[in-house]
């Protein structure tokens, strides 16, 4: 007891003299143990750190290595003539060593990314606790900063994404940077890779493209402006927008002389007196590359390396298409323009009045109403089923299912040839036409001529309601001009890599006869008088002119396209909105813009004169019905519908061609249907457009002069499923 009792005496002392403390309660003990648990992860995550970053730096590429990898291909595009139009893709110019990049370039870019650049470990502890700072305190975006380091192991290794795991890594990555690397290294390799802006990477890249000379002759007033770009390039781009650009620089310089790595007198430079080079990438050329380069993915295998794509583009004649767009587009209004080599080959394409203002490509892209100017495809289908020229037809009023069109003056002209109808634009003729051979054989006309957007069958279909592309109607004109023949517009010659290989050639396509030689020729003839006397006389350029005009309702959209000297040329002006133009017409604007441009065009070409003489097969000036079995070779093949259709190759010497399911017709050169029985006497119901045979022979009987057929036409027919009504013409 007496020891007991001593123990417990001794530790009353020791409680009283301090040196035993009674034990933790409460929060106090959380509090201790959450010490304990947080120092003890925070080393362990400090050592897992410490692993992943040793194992990163030891996985990442040399300097050698890094300085050699330049990510993205370089595309170089060239004209008809090899100079170079554009080049697109990464640009990286000279390589500078860290001795070779001017101070100023350096101060410029420290002060304005990472100011405590070569102080921190790759990741900047002040900066990011400030920016908690600063979130935690009313801005809900946590706003973090990356250094210069984080940034290049952003652009070396990773994505752009904002994840957290990318944050991350990004991290790891920075300070195995840092650990591998010198800090003058690791800012070389920023400057000359970093994104500029305008396909630039790197400070010698940007400083060739925006002032003309190698970056190792920098300013301090340039570094700043090159410097300020990091942020945003497209924003504070000098070619784009040079006040964009000023301001930035000048907020630069001014971060460059609070830090003190400039005087004051450096800071006053003035970066609006630094002379910039003029950008060439940003003209109308752009709409022509931004056609032709997509093409490159079906054209190319999958490649990386730089290339260089030749065109069919002509420098001069694509600048004379911009001007005459420009000078001649009315106010408040937009115009395209693509012209054609008799080959299709695009000379030039112009897709707007101004790139920069609006990159949407009107020649390859919109489609629009093209009015008078889809006539074309109604005559095609009319002298296909045998009217020529010089047949008569009456512009009276007349109702085509409870449909009325109206001329333009809102006059009528009476008793006419097909030729004066045409230059005319005569609304009624057109309808009276495209009822007689049928709307759907009209639509197919367009079809077979390269038009694939959509296209309406109803009666007004003949005026031109249906929208089309401005490069499809210039190939159907060139299709004309090619003696009725298909062309396929291309803007690709080859494909090369910067040391010659020839990655892609382009060769000729198959040339299929759309419609026969005196179709073409019959067609031509029409596009000529409407040049020479009609509604285009505008568009005359001092030599043989074929074309059409074209013009929507309200002044909408006004079109005109025509061929000279082997050159088919489409314009189109009009409103992006479809607004009504005050005064626009095809034959206005349009003409005078195809006029401008096509001086220039065809002035170091030949004259040419059309073929407009209708030279028609034996089988039609003959009643013999034998000659129709003639060379198969001479034959070409259409449907029902007025599609064109591939024949079959006989298999024996002499074999008829006839397509195996008998239900397409055989066309010797024009619309005839050979056969070997007499045809059955066609139905009061029938229509030429809906029945080929009644069609083929209402048309020989004319064309023989058998059953009256040579008595000039003075009215339409009135077969057919459609109520058509002539009505008096009205006595002035």
């Amino acid at each position: 007891m007496a020891k007991r009792g001593s123990r417990r005496a001794a530790a009353t002392r020791q409680q009283r003299n301090g040196k035993q403390k009674p034990p933790l309660t409460g929060w106090r003990l959380w509090l201790k143990r959450a010490f304990v648990w947080g120092t003890g992860l925070a080393v362990l995550a400090l050592l897992f750190l410490g692993v992943a970053v040793v194992f990163a730096e030891r996985s990442l590429p040399s300097y050698a290595t890094l300085q050699a990898t330049q990510p993205g291909q370089t595309i170089v595009v060239r004209a008809r003539d090899g100079s170079e139009l554009i080049e697109l893709g990464p640009s990286y110019g000279q390589w500078l060593d860290p001795d070779q990049i001017p101070q100023p370039m350096k101060d410029a870019m420290v002060s304005v990314e990472d100011r405590r650049f070569y102080s921190h470990f790759g990741v900047d502890p002040i900066g990011l606790a400030r920016a908690v700072y600063v979130w935690m305190t009313g801005d809900r975006r946590l706003g973090a900063t990356s250094t210069i380091t984080q940034q290049l192991a952003r652009n070396l290794f990773l994505n752009s994404n904002r994840s957290l795991d990318r944050k991350l890594r990004e991290g790891v990555l920075a300070m195995a940077l840092e650990l591998k690397f010198s800090k003058q290294e690791i800012l070389a390799l920023y400057l000359n890779k970093v994104y500029f802006g305008g396909g630039a990477y790197g400070i010698d890249s940007a400083s060739r493209k925006f002032f003309s000379h190698p970056a190792t002759h920098l300013s301090v007033s340039e570094s700043a402006i090159i410097a300020g770009l990091v942020k945003a390039p497209s924003r504070y781009s000098p070619t784009a927008d040079v006040d964009a650009a000023v301001r930035r620089a000048n907020v630069v310089l001014s971060l460059m002389r609070e830090q003190g790595r400039i005087s004051a007198s450096e800071a006053a430079v003035d970066p609006s007196a630094v002379k910039l080079k003029k950008d060439t990438n940003q003209n109308s050329v752009r709409y022509f590359t931004d056609w032709a380069l997509p093409q490159l993915e079906v054209l190319l295998p999958d490649t990386t390396e730089p290339i260089e794509v030749w065109t069919t583009l002509d420098p001069g004649m694509q600048n004379a298409a911009s001007n005459a767009i420009k000078a001649n587009v009315p106010k408040g209004a937009q115009g395209a323009l693509v012209s054609l080599d008799r080959d299709g080959a695009i000379l030039a394409m112009v897709g707007g009045t101004d790139y920069v203002t609006s990159n949407y490509n009107r020649a390859t892209e919109a489609m629009r109403q093209p009015g008078s100017a889809w006539k074309l495809f109604v005559y095609l289908a009319a002298l296909e089923a045998g009217y020529t020229p010089d047949d008569r037809v009456k512009d009276v009023p007349v109702t085509i299912d409870g449909w009325s069109p109206r001329n333009s003056g809102g006059s009528f002209a009476g008793e006419m040839d097909v030729r004066s109808a045409f230059a005319y634009s005569k609304n009624t003729v057109a309808a009276q036409l495209g009822n007689e051979v049928g709307f759907g054989t009209v639509a197919s006309m367009a079809k077979r001529f390269g038009i694939t957007t959509p296209i309406s069958t109803y009666p007004s279909m003949v005026l031109g309601s249906s929208e089309v592309r401005v490069i499809e109607m210039t190939r159907a004109f060139a299709e004309i001009s090619a003696g009725g023949f298909s062309v396929e517009p291309y803007g690709i010659v080859k494909v090369t890599t910067t040391g010659g290989q020839v990655l892609y050639q382009h060769e000729d396509t198959r040339k299929a006869q759309l419609v026969p030689d005196y179709v073409a020729a019959g067609m031509t003839d029409l596009l000529q008088t409407t040049v020479a006397t009609g509604t285009g006389r505008a568009a005359q350029i001092g030599r043989p002119v074929a074309g059409k005009t074209g013009t929507t309702s309200s002044n909408k959209d006004g079109w005109f396209l025509g061929f000279s000297s082997g050159i088919t040329t489409g314009v189109w002006m009009g409103r992006d909105d479809a607004k009504a133009v005050s005064g626009l017409h095809g034959g206005s604007a349009p003409a005078r813009a195809f006029s401008a441009y096509m001086k220039v065009a065809v002035k170091d070409r030949p004259v040419e004169q059309f073929q407009t003489d209708l030279k028609l097969p034996e089988w039609q000036m003959e009643p013999d019905e034998e000659h129709m079995y003639g060379d198969p070779g001479d034959y070409y093949y259409i449907d029902d519908q007025g599609n064109l259709v591939e024949p079959n190759k006989p298999d024996q010497p002499g074999q008829m061609p006839f397509p195996p399911d008998g239900e397409q017709g055989i066309v010797p050169g024009n619309g005839q249907q050979p056969q070997q029985q007499p045809p059955p006497a066609p139905s009061s119901n029938d229509r030429p457009g809906d029945n080929p045979q009644a069609a083929s022979d209402d048309f020989l009987n004319r064309a023989t002069g058998r059953g009256g057929g040579t008595t000039p036409r003075t009215e339409p027919r009135q077969s057919g499923p459609r109520s058509v009504t002539i009505q008096p013409t009205p006595q002035n």
